[in-house]
């Protein structure tokens, strides 16, 4: 597991995207799951950032930022998945005022591939 970046991470909103952490020791339902979770404060509500341009903002991430991370890895993952919070939230944990989106991704050919949950 790696945490927090300070440096913010370009994305196609131009929101202030920072990694919170990478987890990689909690399994996932295809078996090996990396988690690279980033802080957006701006698809919170009365954010500037709806969810479709939240979508491409993880395209974007999954694309750019997970992909050179992952080269190498060994085993590969069977799945990615990118989320965004509004706020910093341990994992797993839920808060009724926080605005997350996720979206899972498998690797293949060097692009990420959308999967459905």
């Amino acid at each position: 597991m790696t945490t927090q970046e300070a440096a913010p991470i370009a994305v196609p909103s131009g929101q202030p995207v920072t990694l919170l952490e990478t987890i990689w020791n909690e399994p996932g339902p295809a078996g090996l799951t990396f988690r690279f979770r980033f802080l957006a404060p701006e698809i919170g509500f009365g954010g500037s950032v709806d969810y479709d341009t939240a979508y491409a903002d993880i395209v974007a991430l999954c694309e750019s930022y997970v992909l050179p991370r992952l080269n190498g890895t060994e085993p590969a993952p069977a799945q990615v998945i990118v989320s965004l919070s509004d706020r910093p939230l341990p994992f797993g944990a839920a808060d009724p005022e926080a605005t997350q989106f996720f979206e899972a991704f498998s690797i293949s050919d060097g692009h990420c591939i959308w999967e459905a949950f």
